[in-house]
């Protein structure tokens, strides 16, 4: 799953102009999923999906512990980390939620249908490749 989210991360670093440039590229996939999750689930329902991940998360990356979830559900504080920490220190952070929030997804609804949102946020991304066995869920 990790190597599923520094993919998207990586389309997101090359696109400066979509919706959410100024949130960090490292971040801005859980920005563009909650755009669209919101839709189906409100935002409750993602906030509460991105809060387990960002809880599981922090396990592995302490400084996440202090970002917080706004009620309608972006991220807030990742300007504060941005500037303090290292770049690769700040992007791994990223890649863990990105990691986490995908497969809480996939547990949840599937990998079919989370490989079809994927799609709908980031249509250029290469995802034939990709294998959601359980050696891949963290």
């Amino acid at each position: 799953m990790r190597n599923f989210a520094r993919r998207l991360i990586g389309q997101e670093a090359g696109d400066t102009k979509s919706y959410g440039a100024q949130i960090p590229a490292a971040f801005r996939g859980c920005e563009k999923l909650r755009l669209h999750l919101a839709t189906f689930m409100g935002n409750a329902g993602f906030r509460t999906v991105l809060a387990r991940a960002l809880a599981l998360s922090a396990r592995e990356v302490p400084w996440l512990r202090v970002v917080r979830i706004k009620t309608d559900g972006p991220l807030e504080r990742l300007d504060e980390f941005e500037a303090q920490l290292d770049r690769n220190d700040f992007t791994e952070g990223g890649e863990v939620l990105l990691a986490h929030l995908l497969g809480l997804l996939v547990a949840f609804i599937g990998a079919s249908l989370t490989l079809r949102l994927v799609r709908d946020v980031w249509p250029k991304v290469p995802l034939d490749d990709l294998d959601f066995g359980e050696g891949n869920r963290g």
